[in-house]
């Protein structure tokens, strides 16, 4: 369910202070029922793996833990992590809120919510809960107040008080992406036997990696098995309902940060006890499956559910377990911003049997340039077959431009390489959910379609999801009609986009201006005179595009303009870690043209030292990159 805040005006502080003061009342009225009345819930996840697993079908896996425990409870077929990638998927689950609605969604980004908005466990703690995370939290948003009881290596619900119910993450790291291209490693699966997806190249090193990958399943699988037996050992296992799940897909390339089944897809694995089965779905059954459509935005509500709070307004999914559970919705939405230092824009939404994909800057290929990616020894010989020319479709597709919109019908092409998007007979089924994720952006007031260094220097009072519903400061319907517009790329859109480039809000400017960079030469040439004067343009974001569109197709005299923009805002310690990214990103691009701005870029800061850690660096490795390519 979803709620229009821009229409409520003033009237937001005064609901913000009715979920509070609602929640506060319903922790006193669960408190009094007595510890009896309530399950504990015990989340064990694991990171970066989809649904390789023996209870999923799996026959190359060895998971017989969770296989075990999906004979005695019920899988999910159709589970989505929402977000592809670890911080914002926790995010997503930790808020139970889009963080493409609180503008937490690039990776290792760090804001604040509203007043009065809360984390889910602080809801669970109010109801006489102890809540203990063990280890990782990696949230893209700073925490109002206490959120655990315990969240640190030694967290663990056997410290709680006696007879005081629970609920327990235990966070399984084995099976992550940087575990899975360590060596030496001796493989227990047979590369020879090792399943690929028909987008890889069939080499040694991607069938070792691939091997390596189930390999650490298995051992992450042993790890699920120990937590199930310590619930069990202390007489517990009948009081618990456990949720077993993966965090998004595997860490091989085309999977983890990507927007298909294979980054967003992961195994979910709920048991429930004899003695909660009312707060079990309808459709539970031991040893059974369940195609309904969940996904993390859906995991806060339920567990509120299932512990008896009704949640709050604010929350975007849906609860498909316990005393508030709803229906099942028609649509799982997945969204993909900056991952890492890199930029990017891309929605999903899916129903039962389709996947459509908007990339709104297909002009970047998938594969863009990310070190910690190109580690990975799959990444690196998958891009040398590619640039020698050895590879053939959907092998290639990987490291080309975008489609601006994908359509997948997931019954029948499992893996997604074949894009039905401009096929006549699949046109209503891409009108149809062109316009569900179109009404979806508008609903939750995505704020990602304000470049991230805009939405920085704009939250100068308030909240990014506050900003969101301020229709004068984010005009969403008009800036996401020229988003639509620039990246359709379609050239009967191109006179109205020159017309925004004269529009009064920076961000329409921004997306008219990138319009004409993903056109190319021609469009450029037309507007560049226009282009021209948006170097001086009083947002860094349109000076920036403007700068980039200049500098790749236009002459010497406007390169040599372009690179001083551009060398400008690179210095972090003028402009911000922000500001600085999005330049330093054009830059690194532009490979050889940089050449005669290098010793100039080496003299300006690239780093702020009083940025958040968690993205402090991001600006010095563009910056190494771009360096690097120049050697």
């Amino acid at each position: 369910m979803y709620y229009n805040f821009a229409l409520l005006g003033r009237r937001i502080p005064f609901l913000f202070q009715a979920v509070v003061w609602g929640s506060m009342l319903t922790a006193i009225t669960l408190a009094g029922e007595g510890d009896r009345l309530r399950p504990n819930i015990i989340w064990i996840t694991s990171e970066d793996n989809g649904t390789e697993l023996g209870c999923y079908g799996d026959t190359y896996a060895r998971t017989p833990h969770i296989d075990r425990l999906a004979s005695q409870g019920l899988i999910y077929t159709n589970a989505w992590s929402n977000a592809p990638v670890c911080a914002p998927a926790r995010t997503t689950i930790i808020s139970g809120m889009f963080p493409s609605s609180t503008g937490s969604e690039h990776m290792r980004s760090l804001v604040e919510l509203p007043a009065g908005f809360r984390m889910f466990p602080q809801y669970l703690r109010d109801a006489g809960y102890y809540c203990t995370n063990c280890v990782k939290e990696d949230y893209n948003l700073k925490k109002p107040g206490k959120v655990w009881d315990d969240s640190s290596r030694k967290a663990h619900w056997r410290n709680r008080l006696p007879g005081q119910p629970f609920f327990a993450v235990f966070n399984i790291t084995t099976s992550h992406e940087s575990q899975l291209r360590k060596r030496p490693h001796r493989l227990v699966h047979d590369p020879a036997r090792a399943p690929l997806p028909a987008y890889h190249p069939d080499t040694p090193e991607v069938r070792h990696d691939w091997a390596q990958y189930y390999d650490k399943l298995t051992e992450m699988d042993a790890e699920v098995g120990a937590r199930l037996d310590e619930l069990q050992a202390a007489g517990l296992t009948d009081q618990t309902i456990i949720f077993y799940y993966g965090d998004h897909g595997s860490g091989m390339p085309r999977s983890k940060r990507w927007l298909y089944q294979s980054g967003l897809q992961v195994p979910l694995v709920v048991f429930v006890p004899k003695k909660f089965r009312h707060l079990a779905p309808a459709d539970y059954l031991a040893g059974g499956s369940s195609g309904r459509l969940v996904g993390f935005i859906d995991l806060a509500p339920t567990v509120l559910s299932l512990a008896g709070i009704k949640p709050p307004g604010n929350y975007q999914g849906s609860a498909f377990m316990g005393q508030f559970q709803q229906p099942e919705p028609q649509y799982q939405f997945g969204y993909r911003a900056r991952m890492d230092a890199r930029p990017d824009l891309s929605r999903a939404v899916r129903d039962k049997h389709y996947l459509y994909i908007r990339n709104y800057m297909p002009h970047r290929p998938q594969g863009q340039y990310l070190a910690y990616m190109f580690k990975t020894p799959t990444t690196q010989v998958w891009k040398k077959l590619y640039d020698e020319g050895r590879l053939q479709p959907p092998q290639t597709y990987f490291w080309e431009r975008k489609s601006s919109e994908e359509l997948y019908d997931l019954d029948i092409d499992p893996e997604q390489v074949h894009n039905l998007a401009a096929q006549s007979a699949e046109r209503p089924t891409l009108e149809r959910l062109r316009k569900v994720l179109h009404d979806h952006l508008l609903a939750i007031r995505d704020i990602s379609f304000m470049p991230e260094a805009e939405m920085k220097a704009r939250c100068v009072s308030c909240t990014p999801y506050e900003l969101a519903r301020d229709e004068g400061q984010y005009p969403l319907p008009r800036i996401l009609k020229t988003a639509e517009m620039a990246s359709s790329l379609d050239s009967q859109a191109t006179p109205e986009l020159v017309h925004a480039l004269d529009d009064p809000d920076g961000c329409v400017r921004y997306w008219a201006a990138m319009g004409m960079l993903m056109r190319g030469k021609g469009a450029v040439d037309t507007v560049s005179s226009r282009l021209r004067e948006l170097l001086g343009d009083r947002s860094p974001s349109v000076r920036i595009v403007a700068a980039d569109a200049l500098a790749r197709f236009c002459g010497p005299d406007d390169l040599e303009q372009a690179l001083a923009v551009l060398v400008d805002l690179a210095d972090v310690s003028r402009h911000g870690t922000w500001v600085a990214m999005a330049a330093l990103n054009v830059l690194d691009e532009l490979d050889e043209k940089c050449t005669s701005v290098a010793d100039r870029l080496r003299r300006i800061p690239a780093t702020d030292p009083a940025a958040p850690a968690r993205y402090r660096t991001y600006p010095a490795r563009i910056r190494q990159s771009l360096f690097d390519d120049l050697q």
